[in-house]
């Protein structure tokens, strides 16, 4: 503990959702990483669920922005406001500065690391360090990251699908691939308007994604149809029609193939020592993309491999994240 009783926190600062842990506590917000700016004052107007509820809503003076970008920081001052609004919203506009933890995907440059630690430290925190997003995951996961064995994470987020191989307190082996959720919003949005005409929105995309989007086109069959509002592009009025999941399905078949040739590369990397561990212990899978319908029984498929779903795969990263303020000691002495 440092600092007048400040709790250290980490934080998964997502493309899509920034999740916020502290020390001692567990994970005390969840929210999406989106900021609404008035752009004639510059003036922040909202952050996280209610500037996500503002999106293809706005006044043309309002934007509602996602300044994380596959995983990157793409708009450095919105990052810094959202993130010190959520430092505040955790810990109290009354706590002193805290040491933060924030996790950055593994196949990130050294300039954006930097980027994200100034934008922390900018943001109110003491000091900022970073843990590379698989690793976090698979302690997210209660995987035994610091033994002599072989372990295998894919962690599917917002921006960046992250795969690794762990051994000994490391990574192995790496892939990370900006090829992950909003990916597969994108590819149901353009199938849509391609085959039906329909525009829809991205929350549109994300909500069929989440309710009967499937990894498998022959499982797809058996999950009811859903009803979708959008514009049609013909008219230009209003429209509903009937979508099965076989379409959609069908839309995001070549988003998820890129994910399994990144994993499949990553095992074609490995020593064979590490290579029999994961056939022994499986593969897990983390983040929102874990929860996308017969996934797992897709790459097992292909790999040959046992896949399985991480208990919580959305918080496993923050949970890592913060698992890994106990070793802060040693990140400050680096």
């Amino acid at each position: 503990m440092f600092g007048f009783g400040t709790k250290n926190i980490g934080i998964d600062l997502g493309t899509a959702n920034t999740i916020v842990y502290v020390e001692g506590k567990g994970i005390v917000l969840r929210e999406p990483s989106v900021v609404a700016k008035n752009v004639k004052t510059d003036e922040i107007v909202s952050v996280g669920e209610d500037a996500r509820a503002m999106i293809g809503r706005t006044p043309s003076s309002i934007v509602a922005i996602r300044p994380m970008k596959d995983g990157v920081i793409a708009d450095y001052d919105t990052t810094v406001a959202m993130m010190k609004y959520y430092i505040q919203k955790a810990l109290g506009k009354s706590a002193g500065k805290p040491y933060v933890m924030v996790c950055v995907p593994s196949g990130v440059t050294e300039v954006e690391k930097r980027a994200v630690i100034d934008a922390t430290r900018v943001a109110g925190a003491r000091d900022a360090y970073v843990i590379e997003e698989p690793f976090a995951a698979a302690v997210g996961a209660g995987l035994p990251v610091m033994d002599p064995t072989g372990s295998m994470v894919v962690d599917i987020g917002g921006g960046t699908t992250d795969v690794a191989t762990i051994s000994l307190g490391g990574i192995v082996s790496s892939r990370s691939i900006r090829m992950a959720g909003d990916k597969l919003d994108d590819s149901i949005v353009s199938y849509i308007r391609q085959n039906f005409n329909l525009l829809i929105g991205e929350r549109t995309a994300e909500q069929l994604k989440m309710d009967i989007a499937s990894a498998s086109v022959e499982e797809a069959a058996s999950i009811a149809d859903a009803t979708v509002r959008g514009r049609d592009l013909i008219t230009g009025l209003p429209k509903t029609v009937t979508i099965k999941a076989t379409d959609i399905a069908v839309a995001i078949q070549e988003s998820i193939t890129e994910i399994i040739t990144a994993i499949k590369e990553t095992l074609e990397e490995t020593s064979p020592e590490i290579a029999a561990d994961v056939i022994d212990h499986g593969i897990v899978l983390t983040g929102g993309g874990a929860l996308l319908k017969n996934l797992s029984e897709v790459i097992s498929e292909v790999t040959k491999v046992p896949v399985f779903i991480a208990n919580d795969p959305l918080d496993c990263v923050a949970i890592g994240t913060g698992e890994s303020l106990k070793s802060i000691d040693v990140m400050k002495k680096r």
